[in-house]
């Protein structure tokens, strides 16, 4: 057939352009005007499709990345699956180093993919040899015709949303955009966004959301790396236990912390209310802005843009699976009570 302009190349001009959907229930006591940035719309169903396609690309146009070579990267998950799926249609191979915290549903996706994936311990300083940095550092070194993406410490990590997501969301909200929400992790998303909003509007306030047990929040108010931070947390894509040189501390205004558990009931919430089936940090994400209404953060004139970077699907081992949640201790009585809502008919 000849070339249709009504009919995609393949999945990954389907990246970008992502919705932006007024958020109703959830929000309804609070003070402000809420959209969610709904980062699950993209073909692998998390904001990391940009990034992955955007530094691929970038590198094939610089010579570094070339047929037949092997594309290797560190990832809680998401942007695993989204270099397996790039990798997939352009004919490279991929090698992925995961940390031990990624759910299962993750690990067999990016499996599914045909990605080689090494499971490394979670909770290990990063220069740990078994840490899944120092695996990913090892193998680029050992495996000739290797390109290591790095994204926590990639400037294209940035430059892939400020190009892409700044521009959508500035456009969707016709420039009356006045807050920001986005979790960091590697910092790349929250980074490359406020880089364009503010320098359409400097006034713009970015928000960052940080774990209990990750040191950014600290870094960016002290500038003091304090390991009496870093503790184990559950939430994957979260915070981080190291400093990104992808994370420009100089966009963000403020940070927020939120707790795995409070963050995962969120997630519950927002699918029950908003029939969004949202990820954990997508619940992270808006448990800030729970936090921060409730501080009395926002008036009634705000817009604020609460960035969902991934789909609930990849969750399903844990933050929507009852039995996971009895054993954190994220169920009292009456959750559990809420959670039985199946009946047999025999």
């Amino acid at each position: 057939m000849e070339q249709n302009p009504k009919v995609l190349n393949s999945v990954l001009d389907l990246i970008g352009k992502t919705p932006l959907v007024r958020l109703n229930k959830i929000t309804n006591n609070f003070k402000g005007n809420y959209f969610s940035k709904v980062e699950a719309f993209n073909p692998g169903h998390s904001s990391k499709d940009r990034i992955a396609l955007y530094i691929i690309e970038e590198a094939e146009r610089r010579g570094i990345l070339k047929p037949g070579d092997t594309i290797i990267e560190t990832t809680s998950g998401n942007t695993g699956f989204s270099i397996a799926m790039v990798s997939v249609i352009k004919g490279y191979e991929c090698i992925l180093a995961v940390s031990s915290k990624s759910s299962a549903d993750k690990i067999d996706m990016l499996k599914t993919m045909g990605a080689k994936v090494y499971v490394c311990p979670a909770h290990v300083s990063a220069d740990d040899p078994r840490s899944y940095y120092s695996v990913a550092k090892r193998l680029h070194e050992e495996i000739k015709g290797s390109v290591y993406i790095n994204q926590y410490f990639n400037e294209l990590n940035i430059d892939a949303h400020y190009k892409t997501t700044g521009p959508e969301i500035w456009d969707q909200t016709d420039g009356k955009v006045t807050h920001l929400v986005a979790c960091s992790g590697t910092g790349g998303t929250i980074s490359g966004i406020a880089r364009y909003l503010k320098e359409q509007n400097p006034k713009v306030k970015i928000i960052g959301v940080d774990a209990y047990g990750s040191v950014i929040k600290k870094y960016h108010e002290t500038k003091e790396f304090d390991e009496k931070e870093i503790y184990p947390y559950r939430i994957e894509g979260l915070g981080k236990n190291l400093i990104p040189t992808a994370t420009d501390f100089e966009c963000i205004d403020l940070f927020e912390k939120v707790s795995d558990e409070e963050s995962a009931h969120m997630a519950r919430e927002i699918a029950k209310s908003e029939g969004q089936f949202v990820g954990y940090t997508s619940g992270a994400a808006m448990q800030a802005v729970k936090q921060l209404n409730d501080k009395g953060e926002f008036k009634n004139s705000d817009n604020i843009v609460v960035v969902f970077p991934d789909h609930g699907s990849r969750y399903m081992s844990k933050i929507y699976s009852d039995k996971w949640m009895r054993e954190q201790g994220f169920f009292d009585s009456i959750n559990i009570e809420a959670a039985q809502s199946i009946e047999y008919i025999k």
